[in-house]
């Protein structure tokens, strides 16, 4: 039987002290400035009412009683959907029950929310600027290079994300670019930062996004909590209960017979 014939590529160890440590080094630097960065850009939060806590927190409770429907019993679940339903429908949670039904002021004429707009706006300035900054410089000045080959086997679906700005069709799918190892670096230094800069970081932009991406729903000043309310009490009547715990002793004896 033939043996698969094993790609070599004489590559330069000097390409490791001019591009893969230069490259590495300088998105850690980057990742804490930003971190710093963002620490001096955030404004101090604004203290909330107790009905401004209330309309947030009732809202997030409906949202995981939805999630995690079934981890009670159909008893339970039944007597705090009637409480929820109920109390949205009646509007007993907003924090300004006399804004109901009226239209959201414009956020561009209201301080409060401009200032949540600009503190967006400050994040994703802070985020951008530096990567666009770096990735041209790596375009610039290490386009087309292969640095590293990866010791483990991979599947040829990797070879776009592996082998960016390198067109080359017959490359051997662990060889690694320049530009990709940028977005390797990227990616994944996060356990870098929280070692350097603790747990509670700003330095990664994936972190950022995903933050980004679980904010409460309604707490934005765009959205309407009282429309909030009513699509959620709409999803809680929909919900067909189930228990997770239905017949758990028959399940347990058929499987220990």
């Amino acid at each position: 039987m033939a043996q698969p014939v094993v790609q070599t590529i004489h590559r330069d160890p000097a390409l490791f002290y001019w591009i893969l440590l230069p490259i590495t080094v300088v998105m850690v630097l980057t990742g804490i400035l930003r971190h710093y960065a963002m620490i001096l850009l955030q404004s101090a939060p604004k203290k909330q009412t107790l009905p401004q806590v209330r309309q947030q927190r009732s809202l997030m409770r409906a949202i995981n009683l939805r999630n995690n429907f079934n981890v009670i019993s159909a008893s339970s679940f039944q007597n705090r959907k009637a409480l929820m339903v109920q109390a949205f429908k009646d509007g007993a949670f907003l924090a300004d029950p006399e804004a109901r039904g009226k239209p959201r002021p414009n956020p561009m004429t209201d301080p409060a929310m401009m200032e949540g707009m600009m503190g967006m706006m400050k994040g994703n300035v802070a985020m951008m600027v530096p990567q666009t900054l770096i990735m041209g410089w790596i375009n610039a000045f290490f386009s087309g290079f292969v640095i590293m080959k990866l010791p483990f086997p991979l599947t040829p679906q990797f070879k776009s994300m592996l082998q960016s700005g390198v067109g080359t069709r017959d490359l051997d799918v662990r060889w690694v670019s320049s530009l990709s190892w940028y977005f390797l670096t990227l990616f994944g230094l996060q356990p870098v930062y929280n070692f350097i800069l603790g747990s509670n970081n700003a330095a990664s932009q994936v972190t950022q996004q995903m933050a980004q991406m679980n904010q409460m729903p309604g707490m934005g000043p765009e959205q309407d909590p009282d429309k909030l309310f009513l699509s959620e009490a709409e999803n809680l009547e929909v919900i067909e209960h189930y228990w997770i715990l239905d017949g758990v002793e028959d399940r347990l004896l058929a499987k220990l017979t």
